[in-house]
């Protein structure tokens, strides 16, 4: 279920997943670090403005792979013996790994949740060949889902056949960011104003009502148009617009077409006919893909009803 993203199958990639020491031979421990990202810096009204594109939260701010990048470095150079540091880059069972280093358990959406944090936190890792004092065990009488299905009811596009199981050929997330072609034209009308990620499942977990605001200023938007860029900006932005808003951040690994489609999509779904000749112009030049869900746009908003 892993969509168009085949290194996921790669057999390098899966022996690296089984086996630690085949990333860094001898490997005998691993050290797993979180970082809370929540912040309320935006309010929710602006955030699900249909004229607005919606980013995940975890993009509002600075590319958390160089926040925490950096802070594992400086961490890794006070072990002893040969070590490699992970932020969410390699083949690596970050969420198993930390459930069992005690950060939590597995929810139905297949995030990891902390009892006390929720879900919104970032993973680092330390593979190293180094022996620790003591290690960390999984919680005691970890809490569960139990019988809770709200993210699996609450997912716009049906992502999880079952409880643990996600199908990113149907998640949002994988579409606005992974999927570098044409976005499946019978999940559209569900995408919302999402443009960059999703935090539907996130966001209706009993969990997060204890998530703290992170105190790492790094994570807020610099303003609400980091979070929630207006729609006819979106759709009119040119490459230099484009890095001058989303430098440092990780939208920018999107890039500019990709997130103009997903624009696309969201103007679309807006109701909002005044975007009707931004996306004309799309749908006549440029970038094919583009062009294509441009169009699709068009013949949604101008159907009474949308």
């Amino acid at each position: 279920m892993h969509g168009t993203m085949a290194y996921m199958a790669r057999p390098d990639r899966i022996a690296r997943r089984r086996d630690l020491g085949v990333i860094l031979p001898g490997a005998r421990s691993v050290a797993v670090v979180g970082l809370d990202y929540r912040t309320a810096a935006v309010a929710r009204d602006v955030l699900n403005e249909p004229t607005r594109g919606r980013i995940a939260a975890y993009a509002w701010g600075a590319d958390y792979h160089t926040v925490m990048g950096a802070r594992l470095k400086a961490l890794a150079e006070g072990l002893a013996g040969t070590h490699k540091p992970y932020v969410d880059t390699g083949a690596v069972l970050e969420r198993s790994h930390a459930q069992q280093a005690g950060f939590g358990f597995i929810g139905k959406n297949t995030m990891l949740i902390h009892p006390r944090h929720g879900s919104t936190f970032f993973l680092g890792e330390i593979v190293t060949d180094a022996e620790f004092d003591q290690y960390d065990r999984p919680i005691e009488a970890a809490p569960t889902c139990g019988t809770c299905t709200r993210c699996l009811n609450a997912c716009p596009t049906e992502a999880f056949p079952r409880p643990h199981v996600l199908d990113a050929r149907r998640c949002i997330s994988y579409h606005t960011i992974e999927n570098k072609g044409a976005i499946p034209e019978d999940l559209r009308a569900n995408f919302g104003n999402w443009v960059f990620g999703c935090d539907v499942c996130q966001d209706v977990c009993p969990f997060q009502r204890f998530a703290p605001v992170t105190p790492e200023t790094a994570f807020l938007p610099t303003s609400a148009e980091r979070a929630a860029p207006p729609l006819d900006w979106l759709l009119t932005m040119d490459d230099a617009a484009f890095h001058e808003r989303f430098s440092g951040s990780a939208v920018v690994r999107a890039g500019r077409a990709r997130l103009t489609r997903n624009a696309c999509v969201a103007a679309g779904n807006s109701g909002e006919v005044a975007l009707i000749p931004l996306l004309e112009r799309l749908a006549v030049g440029g970038d094919e893909i583009v062009r294509a869900h441009a169009a699709w746009a068009i013949n949604r908003l101008a159907r009474p009803g949308g």
